[in-house]
């Protein structure tokens, strides 16, 4: 990186003096030590780091690391981390193969957590001390603060509360990320105050993460984009699903249980949930807001549409096949941008006083409402609990989607009793599936499943 575009990442002139290899600020990390990280699904995550750990592990040193980020990662972290033996112990989430793995052969302890409550946990040491941060940036400011990516999550905590923090700046982030991000950090009780957000646009806090260059301990420069994750076509099964959601929103309006514009929506991580979002752009429904913990693809089509003003949440989650658009029209999304730390993001009183439609999707549910986001047969781990529990409780209107059938028709998704428990049936409003709409709203365990 040239002189000037150096000056431009790192602002700080004494920040720029702590600039070195990966291994040598991975050097800073020793056994047994809580990790806190950026990266909240496969976006704004460390790169390197990750792999100058994983060295170190494969050349014989037992690292037994305790691993806390803001959700899912990418592979350079969780999967690279999982495969070489570093993480003894992994929390709140996560979506990676090899993890899962590992997790499920009871190799590596997992706690699947409420995210909104993670940062509040870490304040208060339930998870124990944060040794050390390590955050992806765009940009260190004149003052040493640093600047996020694509994601927040929990990095603000995991600075506030690490004894020394670790950051990469990624060259690969254009600098006009600076200014979407809305950094707010709510006092442990019982100093707390109400979170003041009363509409999906408000601005609250800070544009970055607040540090000083005395707590920055290293610098890494990288070039690793975000490995995102691919989102599968459209296909029959997900349109039929969003179309029943998109008439069920409507004869909602239509009987006056929700108003028009629509409340803000929220929708969950993966291909069909994406794919109802996508259903919203041929829509009647206009000046759309999002308020949700991950911005997906749909979301920047739906900003295509002209049907979305303001879009919040805490990362941007693109494809690799959509990532170039994405940055080509940034210019175009910027100002109806806003990425907040998952506190607030998921935070269950802005979600209730906004009135938010969640839809999140599930493994399974029941006939009385009882729904399963985690787990295969009751007992295998797949990905985790995440926003759902967040979103789906605290929701204005509270629905949970799936496809009717798995494993291409031979495993029902809706069943007689659940393997696992996530959301009890007094958390659901509506069930979508590709056959209709379940609205258990007022209705007895006995109606419910009839």
């Amino acid at each position: 990186m040239g002189e000037n575009n150096l000056k431009k990442r790192i602002r700080n002139a004494q920040c720029r003096e702590k600039i070195m290899s990966a291994e040598e600020a991975a050097s800073f990390i020793r056994p047994g030590m809580t990790i806190g990280s950026s990266g909240f699904t496969p976006a704004g995550y460390p790169k390197m780091i990750p792999a100058a750990l994983a060295k170190r592990a494969e050349a014989g040193e037992k690292l037994d690391l305790t691993l806390l980020t803001g959700a899912s990662t990418g592979d350079e972290m969780d999967g690279v981390l999982a495969r070489a033996g570093v993480i003894r112990r992994r929390i709140p989430y996560q979506t990676n193969k090899d993890l899962r793995d590992a997790i499920n052969r009871g190799e590596i302890s997992y706690m699947d957590m409420h995210l909104s409550q993670l940062p509040n946990w870490v304040k208060n040491g339930y998870l124990g001390k944060v040794h050390v941060a390590v955050v992806e940036a765009t940009a260190i400011d004149e003052n040493g603060n640093i600047i996020p990516t694509t994601s927040v999550g929990c990095a603000n905590t995991y600075v506030a509360c690490a004894d020394q923090v670790i950051v990469e700046i990624n060259t690969t982030q254009p600098l006009d990320l600076e200014g979407i991000h809305d950094i707010y950090s709510p006092k442990k009780a019982p100093d707390t105050e109400p979170i003041p957000i009363t509409r999906t646009e408000d601005r609250i806090g800070t544009p970055y993460i607040p540090c000083t260059p005395d707590k920055i301990r290293a610098i890494v420069i990288s070039d690793i984009p975000d490995n995102g994750r691919s989102v599968a076509a459209i296909d029959e099964t997900s349109q039929k699903i969003a179309d029943n959601l998109v008439q069920f929103l409507k004869d909602e309006t239509k009987a006056g249980r929700l108003p028009t514009p629509l409340p803000p929506l929220q929708s969950g991580v993966g291909s069909v949930a994406n794919a109802v979002l996508a259903g919203l752009k041929d829509s009647d429904f206009e000046n759309i807001n999002i308020y949700s913990e991950v911005l997906q693809d749909a979301v920047f089509d739906l900003m295509d549409a002209g049907k979305v003003a303001c879009a919040s949440g805490t990362s941007l989650t693109i494809s690799p096949a959509k990532r170039e658009e994405f940055y080509a029209k940034f210019p175009a999304y910027r100002d109806k941008i806003v990425l907040r730390p998952q506190e607030i993001s998921n935070s269950p009183e802005v979600i209730r006083r906004l009135g938010v439609i969640a839809v999140n999707t599930v493994i399974e549910a029941d006939i009385y409402g009882n729904t399963n986001s985690s787990h295969i047969g009751g007992s295998r781990l797949m990905n985790g609990l995440g926003g759902s529990g967040d979103f789906g409780t605290n929701a204005g209107l509270s629905i949970y989607i799936t496809p009717a059938t798995a494993k291409k028709g031979t495993v029902s998704s809706i069943v007689p009793f659940v393997t696992h428990v996530d959301h009890t049936e007094h958390d659901i409003h509506a069930l979508i599936t590709e056959y209709g709409v379940a609205d258990i709203r007022g209705l007895s365990p006995y109606r419910a499943c009839t």
